[in-house]
């Protein structure tokens, strides 16, 4: 399996300077390959493939110099992504889901990572250092020990011009946690963030709801400079230190609750959910609920975590388990305000979400055939 380790570091005022120049060669690359694949078609309905497009790199580094401060393999990838961002397209308009949306053009300072398919060519850790291509050895605190075998690696540049280098390393056996005889389902909301069938429950932290006047505040203040100026660009960093705020919590909340779930159970049933479709189908006022709650890297926390430690996460579908009774399986339609199950057939009484919560193991142990 796969397992990825995340570490600051702390390039000089120098080497900064390159890694940006590097990320702004590798935007000019992205919009070159886009707009030729663009063009081909549109003038002559020619498809261009990324091999294609890899076969110019020789040529497009005689035309362009500053080329050859980028690691070559990181170049390739480049293609990749532009691949990757069209199949992604492609997917949409086949499945007409979703809206398309074309493969965009990246603008000024919108590409902020590069990625080294081999481990070894072009970046290695070295006497507790990350040794980059073209930049030299780059200060790096690793809060942790890397685990396996390194294979990949991304150089990142956040919002707030942060540095972050992540390894994909390959690890042959992980430790698995001793098997535990409680299992568990969850039902997620807005109102609590995770109702457990065992009756325990996780609150709803509200994270970016905490933050949102001191964000609005900050987004006016910056609206009222003018374009371009530092006080503007000094502005907007502070917005962007909010946001990294939020996200930080909020992943730090994720990962602390996922961790004490998989800890505990053996078996995790979870909601199947759409979350764009739930946000699309939903009033502005709840899409920011959504997005504050972030289930999604919730779940996908919990099933990186389950699958290391030893654990089941099985995803079901969640129609009806708020409308069916747990008890005796009555169904009955509730509205998003009647907070309380109340059957009318066997009497059963208790919180609406820890009714899902119950049939949402059921469903979970019946597909993996085990006993409820």
């Amino acid at each position: 399996m796969r397992k990825t380790y995340k570490y600051r570091i702390y390039p000089t005022n120098k080497q900064a300077r390159e890694l940006n120049s590097q990320l702004e060669t590798c935007r000019m690359i992205y919009n070159l390959f886009l707009s030729e694949r663009k063009d081909s078609w549109e003038k002559n309905k020619i498809s261009v493939s990324m091999y294609d497009q890899f076969n110019q790199l020789p040529l497009l580094k005689m035309e362009f110099p500053d080329l050859k401060q980028v690691f070559s393999q990181t170049l390739q990838n480049i293609g990749e992504r532009v691949n990757l961002a069209y199949q992604a397209f492609f997917r949409r308009v086949k499945s007409g889901m979703e809206e398309p949306g074309y493969p965009r053009f990246k603008s000024y300072g919108r590409y902020d990572s590069m990625t080294y398919p081999l481990y070894g060519k072009g970046i290695k850790i070295v006497d507790d250092k990350v040794r980059l291509f073209s930049i030299g050895h780059v200060k790096t605190v690793f809060h942790r020990p890397i685990e396996g075998t390194p294979k990949t690696a991304i150089i990142k540049r956040s919002s707030t011009n942060k540095w972050y280098v992540s390894f994909s390393c390959e690890i042959e056996k992980p430790e698995v946690l001793p098997k535990s005889e409680l299992n568990v389902g969850i039902d997620v909301g807005l109102e609590t963030f995770a109702y457990m069938s065992d009756n325990t429950k996780i609150d709803n932290p509200r994270f970016f709801k905490k933050e949102e006047k001191e964000l609005s505040k900050a987004q006016s203040k910056r609206d009222l400079l003018t374009k371009g100026s530092k006080e503007r660009k000094a502005m907007n960093r502070k917005v962007c230190r909010i946001y990294e705020r939020v996200k930080f919590k909020r992943d730090d909340f994720a990962h602390q609750e996922s961790r004490k779930i998989i800890n505990k159970y053996q078996i995790i049933a979870i909601e199947d959910l759409n979350i764009n479709q739930l946000k699309s189908n939903n009033y502005k006022v709840l899409k920011k609920s959504i997005s504050d709650v972030a289930w999604g890297s919730f779940f996908n926390l919990l099933q990186v975590k389950a699958e290391e430690a030893g654990r089941v996460v099985i995803a079901v579908n969640p129609a009806y388990t708020s409308q069916d009774c747990s008890q005796c399986h009555y169904r009955k339609k509730k509205t998003l305000a009647e907070r309380i199950h109340k059957c009318e057939e066997c009497g059963l009484i208790m919180h609406r979400d820890l009714n899902s919560s119950i049939n949402i193991l059921s469903l979970g142990l019946q597909a993996l055939g085990a006993n409820p």
